[in-house]
């Protein structure tokens, strides 16, 4: 077998080859590149932590600020119902008073009509008595024959008037 002998030969050749070959990827690999790989690794680490720890500054920055906003917001909210309150008093006491004025003008109106009105009433029940007390006159002497004086007549008027 030719190949047997011919492996046995070369045998020592092909192992140097290897160990030279594999020398060189480790160097040119495994001490140039790698670092230079591993280095670029770790700088974008860094970067992605620097960034993350700037973007946890900026939130909690924003936390801040949004804090401070809302109490603000708060406290404006506050003085505008105080505002609010205070202008709805005002307004609640500006309309009583207002209504107390108007109320008093309708009271002395509706007592001067309501004297007005009795006025009207008594001179209307004066008319009515003397209307009455004239035809009672009359009535007593077309059916008696008896004339009834003035006097009588009111009283007797007066009389049924006041017992309905």
């Amino acid at each position: 077998m030719p190949q047997i002998s011919q492996l046995a030969a070369t045998y020592a050749s092909q192992i140097f080859w290897l160990l030279l070959t594999f020398g060189f990827v480790f160097f040119v690999v495994g001490l140039g590149m790698v670092p230079k790989v591993q280095g670029t690794i770790d700088s974008r680490d860094k970067s992605v932590a620097d960034d993350l720890a700037a973007a946890e500054a900026a939130r909690a920055q924003a936390d801040a600020a949004e804090e401070t906003w809302r109490q603000q917001e708060n406290a404006a909210r506050e003085q505008a119902q105080a505002l609010l309150a205070k202008a709805r008093d005002k307004a609640a006491a500006a309309t009583a008073k207002s209504l107390a004025g108007a109320a008093e003008k309708l009271n002395a109106k509706l007592a001067e009509d309501e004297a007005r009105i009795a006025a009207s009433t008594n001179a209307a029940l004066a008319e009515i008595e003397s209307v009455a007390a004239d035809a009672a006159q009359d009535i007593v002497a077309r059916l008696s024959g008896v004339k009834a004086t003035a006097a009588e007549a009111r009283s007797a008027v007066k009389t049924v008037i006041a017992n309905g």
